[in-house]
C-alpha cells in the first residue's frame, strides 16, 4: 500500500521491526502499569481504551493488569509488532493500519498516545487530532515529548522522523469542550520505574 508521508513508510518497514527488538522486558511493562496507575487515578468508569500506535502492545499489558474488564483496541502499522501483540493480548481488537487511515466506527472511554504524536508528520497533525476527539467520549491520554514551541529533532540518525511540541496544548485550543484533568513528568532516571522523559496530559470531553 502506497503511504502518504515518510513517516509511516519508515514505522511500517525495517526501522519499525527493530524498534520491536528494542523494546521489550517485565521492567518495561512494571514502569507502564506504574505510569498507567497515576494517570488513571483522576479517572473514572474506563471501560473501553483505544491506542493509537500501540507496537507490541506493552501499554495494553500493563492496562490490563488495572483495568481486567475493560475492552481494549489498538491500531498498528507494523505487521511484526502487531503480530506480537495478538499473541500477548489475542482478546485485543487490533487494526492494522496506519492511524491516518482508520477510521473509527465506535467511540472509547479512553483514548492515547504514548510517544507516538512525535512520528507523526506535522501537516497531518490535525487529521489526528480530529480522529482522537471523534474517538474519546470521555478521556484522551497525550504522553509524548514536550516542548513549548515545535521543534524537530534528530532521532537515532534520522530527520523528519520526530517532533516536539504542546500536543496537549493545541488539542485543548482546538476542541472547547476538552478540559485538563491532571499532568506530570515521567523520567528517565526514576530509580524505580523509569521511562523516557515525557509529559503526560490527561484530557476530558465535558
Amino acid at each position: 500500500m502506497t503511504r502518504t508521508t515518510e513517516q509511516e513508510t519508515f514505522w511500517e518497514g525495517d526501522f519499525g521491526n527493530d524498534y520491536v527488538d528494542r523494546n521489550q522486558g517485565s521492567q518495561l511493562v512494571a514502569s507502564k502499569t506504574a505510569f498507567f496507575s497515576k494517570v488513571l487515578a483522576r479517572a473514572h468508569s474506563v471501560n473501553s481504551v483505544l491506542e493509537l500506535g500501540s507496537n507490541i502492545g506493552l501499554n495494553l499489558v500493563a492496562l490490563r493488569h488495572l483495568l481486567p474488564a475493560a475492552q481494549l483496541s489498538a491500531v498498528e502499522i507494523n505487521q511484526k509488532a502487531a503480530s506480537e501483540l495478538k499473541s500477548k493480548l489475542p482478546d485485543v481488537n487490533l487494526h492494522v493500519k496506519s492511524i491516518l487511515e482508520f477510521q473509527p466506527e465506535a467511540t472509547w472511554d479512553l483514548v492515547f498516545t504514548k510517544g507516538v504524536l512525535i512520528h507523526i508528520n506535522p501537516d497531518k497533525l490535525q487529521t489526528v487530532y480530529e480522529l482522537i476527539h471523534r474517538a474519546s467520549s470521555r478521556y484522551v491520554l497525550v504522553s509524548e515529548y514536550y516542548n513549548p514551541k515545535p521543534t524537530e529533532i534528530t532521532y537515532r540518525g534520522h530527520t523528519g522522523k520526530l517532533f516536539k511540541r504542546d500536543f496537549a496544548g493545541e488539542m485543548l485550543d482546538k476542541f472547547p469542550d476538552l478540559h485538563l484533568v491532571d499532568y506530570g513528568f515521567v523520567y528517565h532516571r526514576d530509580p524505580h520505574f523509569p521511562q523516557d522523559d515525557s509529559t503526560w496530559f490527561l484530557l476530558e470531553k465535558r
